[in-house]
Parts: structure tokens; C-alpha cells; sequence
């Protein structure tokens, strides 16, 4: 697939909002790869905007899944949203797969280009399932052995996702006893899974101009993910709130405070206030669903996620095509000045 794109630029599927059939749309018509997130979504949502953005574009695009982990066991949570009770509004906490089989039968009935996963590794049955249907299968992944794992089980692609992206940790696993190990940065990540398995790489992580995705492509990369770059552009679907709030230079934290599952935004009180939340995904997502409602209604930046990874002061507010076409030959310039500089003879 990456073969066949214009320009070595994968839109980052954002769930929750961010993510449009119209930014996947202008993405893919720039010559870069634009995706859905289909996190959250029902089935029938996710088919619905693939109908619309196929109206969009004939370009090839992909969606990307969340797999599913294992419910934990409510008294692991039940102290925090206790707490949380006292002064915020709180839904249910509840388990769910995020309908995984339903979109698997969906896009094996329908298929994309590329089918990406997030949180884990599908199995090597549901991936040659895929394959059947026509897609590729990227897998997003944080450490070396989560790379290895997902080349033996027959991933197309690797999404090397360092410490710097906005958003959800997309790894595997979300283990708190590793909370004290310092997570890899998109760099260093990039240059250990390239040398760990043959495997494509695409880097993800706090990537925002032209000079960082031709960083990334020097280490080894085959294309550079972006998504908070893209959250200021007009096609996106990010709140009035969080468009606001990416122009500040407030600095960005990881936290399980709104999702139950590490995740980097921009810093705000209640992840100040509650840096113990446990692990507990998607469980403490759903209880905090009213409680984030209220603050976006009411303007409330210090309640509510505003995901952004840590170079979110350079994301413009520009039409997504003006953009690709801006950080690819920002790239191309980083590559040939890069290339131009004297090395010593050996």
C-alpha cells in the first residue's frame, strides 16, 4: 500500500471525534493515506461514514479497530470513581469488545485498503481473514517485543507509535508496575523495531513538520503517521474547545485519568488531581462520559481530554491538502539539506 501513495503521509486515526470522512478524504487526494477511526463507533456508524467517504474520494484508505482486551474486575476501579462521584457526574462503568467481531464482518463484507489495529494484535486467523477480503493489516505497537509479535502473526505493517503522540498509548498492554520505566520516544522506537524485524515501519509520535517526518524516514521508516498536525485543519471534527486549547503552550502529560488507559493530552486539573487512576480500560472511559460531556458544554478545558501529543504548538490552522502538500516539501528540503552536508572521508 505504501507503495502507492504520492507521499510517504498517513493521517492517524483519532477516535472520538476528530476523525472525518472528509479529512480522510482531502488526506488521500493530497497523496498521503487517510484513515477513519472506527473506535466507538457501532458497525453501522463505521459503515455509514466508510459509504460517505467512498462518495468522497476513489482514493485507497484504511479504518482502524480497537482489539479488545479483558473486563477488570470492578474492584480494581470502584475506590476511584467513588471518589470521582463526590464532585462529577459519572455513568457506568462497563466492559465492551467495541463491536470488534461485528466490524470484522464488516470490513471482510466491504473491504479498505488497510485495516490498522490499536491495543493489541488480532489474531493470525482474523489477519488471513483479512488478507482473504483484499486488505493489508497494520498493527500499532510501543516496544520491540510487541514488534516482534505482530510480524509473526502476520502483519503487514508496524505502526511505531513513541512516547511523544497524542492520544491513547496504542500498545498491547497498559501495565502500571511499567509506569516507572521511561516509555520509548518515536526515535528511538523507529530505529530498534527497523533493526528487530524486516517488517515495514510507519513512525507515530509528536511528529508535526516536514523535518520530523524526513527524521523518521532517515532512521528507517517507510512513512511518518500524523495526527495532531491535523487537528486544527478544517476538514477535522475537533471541538471548538480543544482547536483553542492546541494554540497554547501548555504542556502535554500522559494519564489514566479520563479513560482508564495511559493517554497523552494537554495538562489540566483533573489529571493533576487524580494521578493514581487506575488501570481500567474501557471501563473508567464509559463512568467518565457525563462528567466529559458537562465540561465541553461548558467550555471547561480543565475537565475534559483535549488529547494532543507534545509538539501540538506547531499543528496550523490550514486546509488539510495545503498541509500535506506543505510538509512534503518541507521533507523533501530536510532530505536534500541533509544530504548536502560534508561528511568526512574514511
Amino acid at each position: 500500500m505504501l507503495d502507492n501513495v504520492r507521499t510517504p503521509i498517513v493521517l492517524a486515526p483519532m477516535a472520538g471525534g476528530p476523525s472525518t470522512p472528509e479529512l480522510a478524504a482531502t488526506v488521500g487526494e493530497a497523496g498521503g493515506l487517510g484513515f477513519l477511526a472506527a473506535g466507538y463507533l457501532s458497525a453501522a456508524d463505521t459503515a455509514a461514514r466508510i459509504a460517505t467517504l467512498r462518495e468522497l474520494t476513489e482514493t485507497p484508505f484504511g479504518v482502524n479497530l480497537f482489539v479488545p482486551g479483558a473486563p477488570t474486575p470492578p474492584e480494581h476501579f470502584a475506590a476511584y470513581l467513588d471518589r470521582l462521584s463526590r464532585r462529577f457526574p459519572l455513568g457506568e462503568a462497563r466492559f465492551d469488545a467495541d463491536a470488534w467481531d461485528e466490524k470484522l464482518d464488516l470490513l471482510t463484507a466491504e473491504p479498505v485498503a488497510v485495516v490498522s489495529c490499536t491495543f493489541g494484535c488480532p489474531s493470525e486467523a482474523e489477519i488471513e481473514r483479512l488478507h482473504r477480503a483484499g486488505s493489508e493489516v497494520w498493527v500499532t505497537v510501543t516496544s520491540v517485543p510487541e514488534a516482534r509479535v505482530a510480524a509473526e502473526t502476520g502483519a503487514d505493517v508496524l505502526i511505531a507509535q513513541g512516547a511523544e503522540g497524542g492520544g491513547h498509548r496504542g500498545g498491547f498492554a497498559d501495565r502500571p508496575e511499567e509506569d516507572v520505566a521511561d516509555p520509548l520516544t518515536t526515535l528511538a522506537l523507529v530505529q530498534l523495531v527497523h533493526a528487530a524485524v524486516e517488517t515495514p515501519v510507519v513512525a507515530a509520535g509528536g511528529i508535526a513538520t516536514g523535518a520530523g517526518i524526513a527524521a523518521v524516514l532517515a532512521a528507517g521508516a517507510a512513512a511518518a503517521q500524523l495526527g495532531t498536525a491535523f487537528l486544527r485543519c478544517p476538514e477535522a471534527g475537533t471541538s471548538a474547545l480543544h482547536r483553542d486549547a492546541l494554540e497554547i503552550e501548555t504542556p502535554t502529560m500522559l494519564t489514566r485519568a479520563f479513560s482508564g488507559r495511559r493517554a497523552r493530552g494537554l495538562r489540566n486539573q483533573f489529571m493533576l488531581d487524580n494521578p493514581d487512576a487506575p488501570a481500567a480500560y474501557p471501563e473508567i472511559h464509559y463512568a467518565t462520559g457525563p462528567l466529559r460531556a458537562e465540561a465541553r458544554a461548558a467550555d471547561n478545558p480543565d475537565a475534559v481530554n483535549l488529547w494532543a501529543g507534545q509538539a501540538h504548538t506547531l499543528a496550523e490552522a490550514v486546509p488539510a491538502a495545503d498541509l500535506v502538500r506543505k510538509l512534503t516539501e518541507e521533507a523533501k528540503a530536510a532530505l536534500q539539506s541533509a544530504l548536502s552536508r560534508p561528511f568526512p572521508s574514511c
